[in-house]
């Protein structure tokens, strides 16, 4: 393993369920097909609500096409509605970085790892959060989910930062996120490494069955996974 790890050049981050908190783009959601007529305490607004759940790390988007059955003006106004809604949300409950983050990507960068965060958001929604995390230091490219052909579980959002950063080798190549999308693609990327971040067996289960070869419970131990000690 020590030889397959020490390989690795570039590490692709998905923000979603690290950074940016999967309650904020929950209330981001409701709002917005609250917009459309969509509200709480109808079973229309459960049945969204769960497709919602099951669909965690797809793109808003997509997701809003399947609530709306398909009807593309329906599902774009909620679209902008959902960009507008999570920078208001991320705005007034903040986006904070954590400390554990910051430490990690800062000691990929010591070893000389590139960093490069995603989300399927759109730059839309998150190009405050994008731009801080920039000026912080934090990555070599941010890319969302619009500046790719295909979000998640598509793997162009990788294989992109593969070619704005330059890895040589897809194989030289960590994926690290927590939802069963991401995992999919750095696994239909090609990645050396498709690491799951899980709080519990339930989920870290379902990050292997999507294509995960590790899983962590702490992103302090994604040094050691990434840049082992020679």
């Amino acid at each position: 393993m020590a030889g397959d790890t020490a390989r690795v050049s570039l590490v692709c981050c998905d923000l979603v369920g690290i950074v940016i908190d999967n309650s904020v783009v929950e209330r981001a959601f409701a709002e917005s097909i609250a917009a459309q007529g969509i509200v709480a305490g109808t079973q229309s607004y459960t049945r969204a609500m769960v497709m919602f759940d099951r669909a965690r790390g797809l793109p808003p988007v997509d997701v809003m096409h399947d609530v709306f059955d398909g009807d593309a003006a329906r599902s774009g106004v909620a679209s902008m509605s959902f960009d507008q809604s999570f920078r208001a949300a991320a705005e007034r409950f903040g986006v904070i970085t954590p400390d554990s983050f910051s430490t990690a990507l800062r000691k990929l960068a010591d070893a000389e790892v590139k960093v490069c965060l995603l989300t399927s958001l759109s730059r839309g929604a998150t190009g405050p959060l994008a731009d801080r995390l920039h000026r912080e230091g934090l990555g070599d490219l941010v890319l969302c989910g619009d500046e790719a052909p295909r979000r998640f579980p598509w793997p162009d959002l990788v294989l992109t930062a593969i070619l704005r950063l330059g890895a040589g080798d897809v194989r030289e190549v960590a994926v690290i996120g927590t939802t069963e999308s991401c995992m999919e693609s750095g696994r239909r990327a090609g990645a050396g490494l498709v690491v799951g971040l899980a709080d519990g067996p339930r989920q870290a289960s379902a990050l292997q069955k999507a294509g995960a070869t590790h899983v962590l419970n702490h992103l302090a131990e994604l040094h050691a996974l990434v840049a082992p000690v020679a």
